[in-house]
């Protein structure tokens, strides 16, 4: 009698996946329909990769609901977790999953989004949605999400375990045995961080030399703790230090240097120190890792702005023309990433009165970016960008009494000292302009005359700006 010998196949690794269920808000005005992100890239994506995809609504366990949801974080080999819209129940998972697995962690999140701070420095793969928020580049993306899968099965069989990518582990020496003993020192060390941050606020109202004795004090950046580093950032940028801005990033630790935040910076920084190309392709690469978003782009079209100036200054008309063309279209791709942001709106708008004929698209857009800023002021929280955009709306449409009151109303808010110049640079191009089409604008440039006069005296000392 022969034996028939039954050979059961491995078990793939179990792959668990972290995302909202049905179509939800993207929290910017859109929504997305994460069932079709998960058939259609995440869980093909796993099977490529040779593992097992488990999502939490593809079966039903009796009992406490928690219990299966912590037994998959903490026991599945792997994880996909899907960070768009920030939605509270992932991210209470992936803590919890960071919290008890120093690697195999793969983060993705819709292309044109935002992440949180506290995660943005960690690698995340964006994915790309169609205006209706289901995949637009499926088969692209999946096969992204498939590499950075097999990367981390590969380098999990190489060294019996995977990259840390949990930032618990990676940051926190130590962890999860942390010694007790060091509670005073983490006291020591906020008291201190608190005192900094207080004594850099001081030293923005005084100028450069200040900020500078201040950063003196830091001593080693990589043992700073990220908010005052951000501190001395914006405290640089207040008294217009570009050097002194790029130079920081320049020696900051890595992974809060490459943070969406810190390059949006660093980008600016470098277009206002003269080093338009630089800036160039650090906010570009940032849009190709990051995805679009109405800040980084908003700085991209400044710079474009900035090169259509110099190549009027030159007489190199066909170049300029071609640079206006790649501001407006930047600009305009920034607004369009996020509609509440009134700010690369406003420019897009300003720049389309620049062109021989006034860009048709213009009086469609006027009545959008007017909309989004005045409910950013209706909303209880208006700055002193939000009144110089309510300022160069009334200037566009000749209104001098409204220019006149959201100028006064700018006053009242805090500004870096280089606002009042980059609003009078703006006003400027619109009178231009209009001067260029026969309108004599002379209020104009009295509005102009007094944003420069409320310009911060550091910002002419410095030899920076």
């Amino acid at each position: 009698m022969s034996t028939q010998i039954v050979v059961t196949p491995p078990h793939r690794p179990l792959c668990f996946v972290l995302m909202p269920f049905g179509t939800k808000s993207d929290g910017m005005g859109g929504t997305v329909n994460f069932d079709k992100v998960y058939h259609q890239i995440i869980k093909p994506a796993i099977e490529q990769a040779g593992l097992e995809p488990l999502r939490a609504d593809e079966e039903v366990i009796g009992g406490f609901i928690h219990k299966p949801m912590f037994e998959r974080l903490i026991l599945c080999e792997y994880a996909v977790a899907d960070l768009t819209a920030a939605n509270a129940n992932v991210f209470y998972e992936l803590g919890v999953r960071h919290a008890v697995r120093p690697w195999s962690t793969v983060m993705l999140f819709a292309q044109g989004g935002r992440l949180p701070f506290d995660i943005a420095p960690i690698r995340t793969l964006p994915y790309q949605l169609d205006p209706v928020g289901n995949p637009s580049a499926a088969e692209t993306d999946q096969s992204a999400l498939t590499a950075l899968l097999n990367e981390a099965r590969r380098t999990a069989g190489e060294h019996e375990r995977g990259p840390i990518d949990s930032p618990l582990y990676q940051i926190v020496e130590g962890y999860p045995a942390i010694d007790h003993t060091k509670t005073d020192v983490f006291r020591n060390k906020v008291a201190y961080s608190e005192a900094i941050k207080k004594k850099l606020a001081e030293a923005r109202t005084q100028g450069l030399a200040a900020v500078q004795e201040v950063a003196v004090t830091l001593g080693d950046l990589s043992n700073q703790e990220a908010g005052v580093l951000i501190d001395l950032l914006l405290s640089y940028r207040a008294v217009n230090s570009w050097t002194s801005m790029t130079e920081l990033v320049e020696r900051m630790p890595r992974p809060l240097a490459d943070t969406a935040l810190i390059q949006e910076q660093y980008g600016f920084a470098l277009n206002r120190a003269g080093r338009g190309q630089d800036a160039e392709r650090v906010l570009t690469d940032l849009v190709k890792r990051r995805g679009p978003s109405s800040e980084t782009l908003g700085i991209l079209g400044r710079v474009y702005k900035d090169q259509w100036e110099a190549a009027l200054v030159k007489g190199d008309r066909r170049v300029a023309n071609a640079l206006l063309d790649k501001a407006i279209t930047t600009y305009l791709w920034g607004f369009e990433a996020d509609w509440r942001d009134a700010y690369p709106g406003i420019n897009a708008v300003t720049l389309m009165s620049m062109k021989d004929n006034i860009d048709p698209r213009q009086q469609q857009l006027l009545p959008v970016v007017r909309y989004a800023v005045e409910r950013k002021v209706s909303a209880g929280t208006p700055d002193y960008w939000d009144y110089a955009t309510l300022l160069e709306l009334a200037v566009l449409a000749d209104d001098e009494i409204a220019a006149d009151q959201y100028l006064g109303l700018a006053f009242t808010t805090a500004y870096d000292s280089f606002a009042p110049t980059t609003t009078a640079r703006n006003l400027r191009l619109i009178r231009e302009s209009k001067e260029r089409r026969g309108e004599s604008k002379n209020w104009i440039q009295e509005l102009e005359a007094e944003l420069l006069a409320k310009a911060n005296p550091p910002a002419k000392a410095n030899g920076n700006s």
